[in-house]
């Protein structure tokens, strides 16, 4: 009997619900009022930060922060090849001397190996001169790309910040549908417990 009961109890619960489930979407629906903004937020996309998202929306229909934005890009991305680029030139050259002073100290002639070693000990000095001068504008480069970043992204944030804004007034939670959403919440709890 007490199964019945139950049974009974939770398909009319059930069947509450779905008649409900209108009443709650349009709960759902009017929880946010005056939803126009000149920037349709909802639909940005979700792999794309919000502030990029936003920043992109904006400034597509103007040709100048179009361009700017393009040639920030480049700029940056050429920053990011003449970086690969030292760093192989780099890296190439110190793996030559490298393997070099390991094949000289194989050499067996010992009058021929001092002078090779000597060899490659005067052009290694004379390169890493070089490299020093290359490293100071390879680091200058480095803090310029990174402060470009910085000023980019404190131009976006003030450019988007207005939006954010009129989109959370014209976005505004009602409370009353809060409040009339957690009593619905309160009372499929209440009816959970009787069910016992």
């Amino acid at each position: 009997m007490k199964n019945i009961l139950f049974v009974s109890s939770l398909t009319m619960l059930l069947l509450s619900c779905k008649q409900d489930k209108s009443k709650n979407e349009d709960l759902i629906e009017n929880a946010a009022e005056n939803t126009t903004s000149s920037i349709p937020i909802k639909r940005l996309s979700n792999i794309q930060s919000m502030v990029d998202a936003v920043y992109y929306e904006q400034i597509k229909n103007d040709e100048s922060l179009t361009n700017f934005d393009e040639k920030f890009h480049s700029l940056q991305e050429d920053s990011r090849k003449m970086n690969q680029m030292y760093n192989d030139i780099v890296g190439k050259s110190d793996d030559y001397y490298s393997d070099a002073e390991i094949r000289a100290k194989g050499i067996k002639d010992s009058v021929l190996k001092k002078q090779i070693i000597s060899l490659l000990k005067d052009s290694s000095i004379k390169y890493n001169v070089k490299v020093e001068k290359l490293k100071e504008l390879k680091n200058q480069i480095n803090i310029n790309h990174y402060k470009l970043y910085g000023f980019y992204d404190a131009f976006k944030i003030r450019k988007t910040l207005p939006e954010i804004e009129k989109y959370q007034n014209a976005h505004p939670l009602k409370t009353d549908s809060l409040d009339n959403f957690i009593k619905k919440q309160n009372a499929l709890l209440s009816e959970l417990n009787k069910l016992k």
